[in-house]
């Protein structure tokens, strides 16, 4: 026989407050970005020496004309926001545009023959 479920707010559930926090979950890994940055050509080392600071950035490109491709590895999605609106808020920055998010859903989820790719093994 089917038990009773209590009646569901569907505004409460679109705006999340159905959510406790002790039921959320995070997943397992983190976030990894690529962030496009136009700035000032003739400020470009001082916004790179400045995103290089923050956590978990690193330069992967350069453009002498006034763009850096920066790479982004946080632990979760409000951190890799945190690290975006810094970046987009240095001075000498015209924009700083989200150009790639994954999540790192770590080793536990990947498929059989991804892992003997990476251990060297042809499938």
């Amino acid at each position: 026989m089917a038990t009773p479920h209590a009646a569901i707010d569907r505004r409460a559930l679109i705006t999340g407050r159905l959510l406790k926090a002790d039921r959320v979950v995070a997943p397992p890994g983190g976030e990894i970005a690529s962030i496009l940055v136009q700035a000032r050509p003739e400020r470009l080392a001082g916004v790179e020496a400045a995103i290089v600071v923050l956590a978990g950035c690193e330069i992967y490109g350069r453009d002498p004309k006034g763009k850096l491709v920066v790479v982004v590895d946080a632990p979760d999605a409000g951190s890799l926001g945190t690290t975006l609106n810094t970046i987009a808020l240095l001075p000498d920055v015209y924009s700083a545009s989200l150009v790639f998010h994954a999540i790192d859903a770590g080793q536990s989820t990947r498929s059989c023959s991804q892992q003997k790719l990476t251990s060297g093994e042809l499938p």
